[in-house]
C-alpha cells in the first residue's frame, strides 16, 4: 500500500514545479527538489496513508479534516501542486463513490433540493457576514476592473456589469433567481429603481433579504421563499447569479425552461454560472461536503438547453480570473476572522469545520487561477426570441460608458 503511495507522490511531485516534502507515519521522507519545500504534508498514522493511497487526495483530504495527516506551511501552494501535478484526479473508488452521492441527492425531488441548498447556506447570515462583502454579502464572483482595490468594490461592479448587461431601467419588473443575500435584489432596487421580485429555496438568506428591504424602505422589492423551477408569472429581464450550479445533471433543462418561462418575448436575462469546458464529473470533495445536489454543466449543455427554449444567446463572457481574485479575498477575511465564527457556535465551528472550509476556499482559488483547468465562470447574456435592431445595443461599448443612456440613478434612502 505504501509503495502505491510512494508511487502517487512520485508522479505528482515530477508534474508540479512547486517543491514540496512528505513525512511518513513510520519515519522516512519524500522530497520532490533539493528546493526548500513550499509546505510539508505530515502522515500522523499509517491509516491516513492507506486513505490516501487508496482514494488518492480525497483521501489525503479526509485524512487531513480527520487530523491524521497535517500540512504545514502554504495550504494553496499544497492545494495548487495536486493540482499541477495531476493528483487531483479521483481514482476508480472515489468516482464510484462520487456517483452514487449525486444519485442519492439529486434535485429532481422538491424536498431534497431544499435540504441540499439548507446544508450549505444555512450556516448562518452572521458567519457568512465574517468575509463576504458588506452589505451586500455576495456569494458569488466579483467583478475586478483596472484600479478595484476592494471586495467590496468589486462586488459593487460585478451588479453594475449585470444591470448594464441586461439593460435594466427605472420601472422594469426583473426577477432575481437564486438571489443569495439579496445583494442584487438590493442593488437593482435602490440603483435602477426597478420592480425586483427575488426567489430563494434558502429560508435563512430569504429572510435576511426581507430584513434588508424592510429596513431600507424598498416597497417594490419582493422576496419569496420557494423552488426557483416555479414559475408563475413573466418579467422583463431576468438575472440568475450562481443558481445554475445547483440544478444537478437531470435537472438542467427544467430549471433553463424555468429561466426562460420567467422572461416576457423579447426580454432579456442574464445567467451567471460556474461552467465546465467539456463534459466532467463535479469533484467528490466539493459534493460531498460543501454542495450536496451540485452539478457543474458544460458551457456547450447550457446553451443547447437555451437554444431549445427559444432563447437567443447574445454575448458569453468568461471571469474565471476574476473568481480566483475573489477567492483570495474570502479566504484571507475567513482566516482573519475564524476566532468570530468559531465563537459563533463553537460545536457546529471547530477544528475539522475550518480545515475543510479553507480547503474549499483557496483549492477554488487555485482551480481558478489554473493556467490548465477546465473549470470556468461564465456570463451568457440572452433574450426570448430574437431581438430587434433596437432591442439590445449593436456593440458592446455600453458596457463600459461612465453613465449609460439608460441609467437614472437613485439615493439609498428613496423607496422604489
Amino acid at each position: 500500500m505504501l509503495g502505491a503511495l510512494r508511487a502517487l507522490l512520485d508522479r505528482a511531485g515530477k508534474a508540479t514545479s512547486i517543491p514540496f516534502r512528505v513525512r511518513f507515519a513510520a519515519g522516512g521522507e519524500y522530497c520532490n527538489s533539493e528546493q526548500p519545500p513550499a509546505f510539508t504534508l505530515i502522515f500522523n498514522t499509517a491509516r491516513a496513508e492507506r486513505r490516501a493511497a487508496l482514494f488518492g487526495h480525497f483521501g489525503i483530504l479526509e485524512a487531513y479534516f480527520d487530523g491524521e495527516a497535517d500540512i504545514e506551511g502554504s495550504l494553496a501552494k499544497a492545494l495548487a501542486a495536486g493540482m499541477e501535478g495531476g493528483a487531483d484526479q479521483p481514482t476508480v473508488p472515489v468516482k464510484l463513490l462520487n456517483r452514487w452521492h449525486e444519485l442519492l441527492h439529486r434535485n429532481a425531488s422538491r424536498t431534497q433540493a431544499q435540504k441540499n441548498a439548507e446544508f450549505h447556506y444555512a450556516l448562518g447570515p452572521e458567519f457568512y457576514k465574517l468575509w463576504l462583502d458588506d452589505p451586500y454579502m455576495f456569494y458569488t464572483c466579483a467583478y475586478w476592473k483596472d484600479g478595484t482595490r476592494t471586495l467590496e468594490e468589486a462586488q459593487h461592479n460585478k451588479a453594475e456589469h449585470v444591470a448594464r448587461k441586461i439593460c435594466l431601467k427605472p420601472g422594469e419588473e426583473v426577477v432575481d433567481v437564486g438571489s443569495g443575500f439579496g445583494g442584487f435584489l438590493l442593488y437593482a432596487a435602490e440603483q435602477y429603481g426597478a420592480k425586483v421580485t427575488a426567489i430563494n429555496t434558502t429560508g435563512s438568506q430569504a429572510e435576511h433579504a426581507r430584513k434588508q428591504v424592510e429596513s431600507r424602505r424598498l416597497g417594490a422589492a419582493v422576496q419569496m421563499h420557494g423552488d426557483f423551477r416555479d414559475a408563475g408569472r413573466q418579467f422583463d429581464k431576468v438575472a440568475s447569479i450562481g443558481c445554475l450550479e445547483h440544478a444537478g445533471r437531470d435537472q438542467l433543462g427544467e430549471v433553463i425552461r424555468a429561466h426562460a418561462s420567467y422572461l416576457k418575448k423579447g426580454g432579456i436575462g442574464l445567467l451567471h454560472f460556474i461552467g465546465h469546458v467539456g463534459r466532467m464529473d463535479t469533484d467528490f470533495f466539493i459534493r460531498k461536503y460543501i454542495f450536496p445536489g451540485g452539478w457543474i454543466p458544460s458551457l456547450a449543455d447550457v446553451i443547447v438547453e437555451m437554444e431549445k427554449c427559444g432563447l437567443e444567446v447574445l454575448d458569453v463572457e468568461n471571469l474565471r480570473r476574476h473568481y480566483a481574485l475573489t477567492l483570495d479575498h474570502w479566504a484571507e477575511r475567513f482566516d482573519r476572522n475564524w476566532e468570530k465564527a468559531r465563537a459563533l457556535d463553537p460545536r457546529r465551528f471547530d477544528e475539522r469545520f475550518r480545515r475543510i472550509w479553507r480547503v474549499y476556499l483557496y483549492g477554488c482559488a487555485e482551480m481558478f487561477r489554473s493556467l490548465t483547468g477546465r473549470t470556468h465562470l461564465f456570463q451568457i447574456v440572452f433574450s426570448k426570441g430574437n431581438v430587434s435592431m433596437t432591442g439590445y445595443p449593436m456593440t458592446r461599448d455600453f458596457l463600459y460608458e461612465p453613465e449609460p443612456a439608460y441609467q437614472e440613478k437613485r439615493s439609498s434612502g428613496r423607496a422604489a
